[in-house]
């Protein structure tokens, strides 16, 4: 399959260096202190390979800019309740922009609409009690009630059984999918193996949607 895969909330210098190699697009850094993968200080190995993503929640802007120019951010992701005027600012300074929404019924989809043309990707999860990943996949069948222009990277509980439900899912907006927590160890460290046999179940071949 053609698509973007997006492998986040990593923290350790080696495993980053593992998961970059397997040819991934994008590798995100979560820094939201609350998050158990929090990254707290620059790693000695970032991506060379992947484009880097700062995961953010209601952080202030000029937080958001201090960590981009720390960590050398292509992308910055946005799992609060950052409003439309907010992504814009961010994407006004030239960074691409991926917007969270969590997704439980087709009204949820509806604010999507307010953001068209600031983001560049829109992110959609399972609805948790708090901000981040549930580990949990939604009901994947809402989407068809997505018609917006901006395309979108399917998040929530995908693992490594999930190849074939991926192969058989089609949207017209759909760009590719977001991993996490379904492929740890422990927290912010990855099973780079578990994540190259996936990636081959799956027919990876990386998108140059990028």
């Amino acid at each position: 399959m053609n698509m973007i895969v997006k492998v986040c909330g990593m923290t350790e210098a080696d495993n980053i260096r593992q998961v970059d190699v397997l040819g991934v697009n994008l590798i995100g850094f979560i820094f939201y202190p609350k998050s158990p993968r929090y990254l707290y200080q620059i790693p000695q190995y970032l991506p060379i390979l992947a484009k880097r993503v700062g995961v953010f929640v209601n952080e202030s802007k000029e937080n958001v800019l201090m960590y981009a120019d720390r960590f050398g951010l292509d992308y910055i992701q946005l799992h609060g309740n950052e409003s439309p005027k907010y992504c814009r600012s961010l994407h006004s300074h030239g960074f691409r922009i991926i917007k969270a929404f969590s997704i439980a019924f087709p009204k949820d989809l509806l604010v999507t609409s307010d953001y068209e043309g600031f983001c560049d990707y829109y992110l959609f999860d399972t609805p948790t009690t708090r901000y981040g990943g549930s580990g949990q996949q939604f009901d994947w069948s809402l989407l068809q009630h997505y018609n917006g222009a901006t395309p979108f990277l399917l998040s929530g509980g995908i693992n490594s059984y999930s190849a074939k439900a991926l192969k058989e899912f089609h949207h017209p907006r759909m760009a590719g999918i977001d991993i996490n927590s379904r492929f740890e160890t422990s927290p912010g460290i990855k099973d780079a193996e578990r994540i190259e046999r996936f990636l081959r179940e799956l027919d990876f071949s990386p998108s140059n949607q990028l």
